[in-house]
């Protein structure tokens, strides 16, 4: 079982050159942001927002705030010397210690969920803190396979594997309508609206 420390270290490790591999899908990232419903006036929650790599696809759509929040204060540190927006707040802390309750229309995990220790816990805390009918999106920008075999490296200490798009369909129902379950050759998102 991957330990949260262990998370921690290997995020502030990497913040600094983050970016330099980072591989942006334009065509991909907007079927995401479609499908997480994330258009003009909301307010996002960026949870594992890492050094802010969807910020500026959030702002093109005009959201009213945007919350990052990250375990990593490296990750964390990065993101805060790349925006300065006044939509913007950024957030060192884990998930689970937030108490912003029904502040948010979209709460949106994006190329983070295999880091979490307790994925059930992680969905009923993001369920919380949507407002009615927010919605949770949990997405990659590359397939489970690639995704697993990315992480199969010095990663593997810190990722509990991606699971397969039906097992979180049956871990968002208890909370969520489900939307959209994709898992293909090019992205993995499952999406779905606050019951």
């Amino acid at each position: 079982m991957i330990k949260k420390e262990d998370v921690i270290e290997f995020f502030d490790e990497l913040s600094a050159d983050w970016d330099k591999d980072l591989k942006h899908n334009d065509e991909i990232i907007n079927i995401i942001l479609d499908n997480a419903n994330i258009k003009e006036g909301i307010d996002v929650l960026d949870v594992a927002c890492g050094t802010g790599v969807l910020f500026n696809d959030y702002l093109n759509r005009n959201v009213n705030s945007l919350t990052g929040v990250d375990i990593s204060s490296g990750m964390i540190e990065v993101a805060k010397q790349k925006f300065n927006d006044e939509r913007i707040k950024l957030v060192c802390t884990d998930v689970e210690d937030l108490s912003e309750e029904g502040k948010y229309d979209v709460v949106m995990i994006y190329n983070a969920f295999p880091h979490f220790i307790n994925p059930q816990s992680l969905i009923k805390k993001c369920a919380s803190l949507l407002k009615e009918n927010g919605t949770l999106s949990i997405a990659h920008g590359m397939s489970r396979a690639k995704i697993d075999a990315h992480h199969h490296g010095p990663a593997s200490k810190v990722s509990n594997g991606l699971m397969e798009a039906e097992d979180l369909l049956k871990l968002f129902e208890p909370y969520f309508e489900v939307k959209t379950v994709i898992s293909n050759d090019e992205m993995y998102q499952v999406s779905g609206i606050k019951k």
